[in-house]
């Protein structure tokens, strides 16, 4: 397209040449933003056509939805599911300088004059027919262990929280890219006309109530339209703001704005070409809508006793992770194509064999229901399920190591996260660590590896799914990620 054909070109030339300088004129010159604004990605197509029409699936596809378990703060591999026996033996002897490699440190760390090495104080078991190690701390998760996969060999580049949380949700460790949740909203489109493709909750746990915070940027959707980005529901009365009508504004009024609304902006959608214009007319229909659907998907008077006692004695507490676990359930019922759990408070830097056990009776039991409940619905099958955060923890104690207490340092170089359903391998574990728990001997998993695979299982081509930004094309994957092959069906 021509610079001077293009819509917000021909809308800049029909105002004023006060109109025009009040708005654009800050120093940019009518050219340079038709040239700037052609590099955003509009060719001959226009706006509509080109943010909304799903781009795949490019393949039959295993999965129709993801639930997302994000286990916020960097769970301890060492304590939960990477048996480390030998630790045992070399207890309180520093960690060697082979082992070590000259690896970067946490400025929580990297001062101490000793790393000592703190083995689990729980006691490990095998479960199922696949003899997967797991500790004391999940026995709901064990009794599952034949219905999920374990990868023991993944790896990040960050080692700090924020960066590391980013890359996990974006690809990317700077904030201002979309989401994961908003590249599959992107790609497949909608399966359900009242309630968003993609749909954030979050929980604060009680291994460590002010632990790291989250942001709205982790679910939202970079530099895509908004209407890619994932909507957060509150455990609140209303759980998404401004959601209802306003008092003594009636159904048929509101009905009336919106169609007047909708008219104005469909006029200046037509002189500008701006796509976020049609993005705004969508979520305001979407949230007309969602209205009814959203009361409907939070009561859940119509769930039977078991469900709730299968989901544990929280499931019932709105905000907790239980109750959002068996929301997650009803949301993926309804047609929600991502649907993402963020669950706070596993930064245990010290004090972790007091921190840990609650942090994980709050998504122990809760997980492990989801998984069952899907499968008895004939759910598990297309619902593919991830449960992991976003590194792992030092075998070295943070801190002085004692007899009955010791903590643990953010570590990127091997953590295990585990993964169900959609053509994932039930009752497998996936790569290995060394005796420490410290480097990858066998089959290492990047996160791009992760995003590619998940994007696979839903039948897209992670290579082909690009969304074009100020002259480039962006892909979650970046120019990186190979399918773990070994562990799909």
């Amino acid at each position: 397209m021509n610079n001077s054909e293009h819509p917000l070109y021909r809308y800049a030339m029909t105002q004023s040449r006060r109109q025009f300088f009040s708005t654009v004129g800050k120093g940019i010159g009518v050219a340079a933003l038709s040239s700037l604004l052609g590099e955003n990605g509009y060719a001959s197509e226009t706006p509509s056509e080109l943010q909304t029409a799903p781009i795949g699936p490019h393949f039959a596809p295993k999965a129709k939805r993801v639930i997302y378990l994000f286990q916020s703060g960097g769970p301890s591999q060492i304590d939960l599911f990477d048996h480390k026996p030998y630790m045992d033996k070399v207890r309180g002897q520093d960690l060697p300088d082979s082992i070590r490699r000259g690896q970067r440190l946490t400025g929580m760390t990297s001062g101490q004059d000793r790393f000592p090495v703190a083995n689990s104080i729980f006691e490990f078991s095998r479960h199922g027919q696949s003899g997967a190690t797991v500790s004391e701390l999940m026995p709901h998760t064990a009794s599952i262990a034949d219905e999920i996969c374990f990868i023991k060999s993944m790896h990040t580049e960050q080692i700090n929280h924020d960066p590391a949380i980013t890359f996990f949700q974006t690809g990317f460790q700077l904030a201002g890219r979309p989401s994961i949740g908003s590249w599959m909203s992107y790609g497949l489109g909608s399966m359900n006309r009242d309630l968003p493709s993609f749909i954030a909750l979050t929980s604060r746990g009680t291994g460590r109530p002010s632990c790291q915070p989250l942001y709205d940027r982790l679910w939202g959707s970079g530099f895509m339209p908004t209407s890619y980005a994932g909507v957060k529901l509150r455990s609140a009365a209303d759980p998404v703001l401004f959601l209802q009508d306003p008092p003594g504004i009636s159904r048929s009024m509101r009905r009336q704005m919106l169609d007047e609304l909708a008219e104005l902006n469909d006029h200046h959608l037509n002189r500008t070409g701006d796509a976020e214009i049609q993005s705004r007319i969508a979520q305001y229909e979407l949230a007309y809508r969602m209205q009814s659907s959203v009361p409907d998907l939070t009561d859940i008077s119509d769930e039977p006793d078991h469900i709730l006692d299968m989901y544990g004695p929280e499931a019932s507490n709105p905000g907790t992770y239980a109750a959002n676990a068996l929301l997650a359930r009803r949301l993926a019922e309804r047609g929600v194509r991502f649907v993402q759990l963020f669950h706070m408070g596993w930064d245990q830097h010290s004090t972790l064999p007091k921190e840990l056990p609650g942090q994980c009776y709050d998504v122990d039991q809760a997980s492990a229901a989801l998984i069952k409940d899907l499968k008895q619905r004939g759910m598990l099958d297309d619902t593919l399920v991830v449960w992991g955060g976003e590194f792992g923890r030092t075998i070295y104690s943070q801190g002085e190591l004692t007899e009955t207490t010791y903590g643990r340092d953010h570590h990127p170089r091997c953590f295990t996260i585990w993964m169900a359903g959609a053509g994932i391998k039930p009752g497998m574990s996936y790569g290995a660590t060394d005796e420490y728990s410290y480097n990858i001997t066998e089959n290492p998993v990047s996160i791009h590896d992760l995003h590619a695979t998940m994007l696979h299982q839903l039948g897209i081509n992670h290579e082909r799914l690009t969304y074009r930004f100020q002259g480039r094309d962006y892909r979650l994957t970046d120019v990186h990620g190979e399918l773990i092959e070994p562990i799909l069906v």
